[in-house]
């Protein structure tokens, strides 16, 4: 008989197109539907209906440490594609996080199609600080789902 846990947060990998990376934090992954009220002139109700109306989706925050080896491929790859969108580059694909169990296999995986970075902020700078160098990038995206 199989037992059934909820699964730790901790336990995530990011990647972006071709690119994987490692990330402290991704917040943002929710969707919602804008309810439409609507009334008819004839109806005998003197009340309004609720219908489902378009989807509405938050941009997805990313935070991750600032590497000494990989901390240029970050702005150097993805501020000139996106800020500048040099000839050639993709600055668009798929933004995929997955959740994972402790065999590292995904348990639930969200993808944003046609995500592309928005806001890129580097770490703030504190002289009697001992935190770790952080960054923050947010991207938008067209649509999110979840997949299996």
């Amino acid at each position: 008989m199989a037992t059934s846990y909820p699964i730790p947060k901790f336990h995530f990998k990011v990647s972006f197109g071709d690119t994987e990376f490692n990330c402290t934090e991704v917040s943002g992954l929710d969707f919602e539907a804008e309810v439409i009220e609507y009334r008819s002139g004839a109806d005998a109700e003197y009340h309004k209906t609720k219908q489902p109306g378009l989807s509405k989706y938050s941009n997805i925050t990313l935070k991750r440490g600032t590497f000494v080896d990989k901390g240029r491929e970050f702005y150097e790859k993805w501020i000139k594609t996106v800020y500048f969108q040099e000839k050639g580059e993709q600055f668009r694909g798929d933004l995929v996080i997955s959740l994972l169990n402790e065999s590292h296999e995904p348990v639930v995986s969200w993808k944003a199609i046609n995500a592309y970075i928005t806001k890129i902020q580097s770490t703030d700078l504190k002289a009697d600080g001992n935190e770790i160098a952080i960054e923050t990038a947010e991207f938008v995206h067209e649509k999110l789902t979840m997949i299996e």
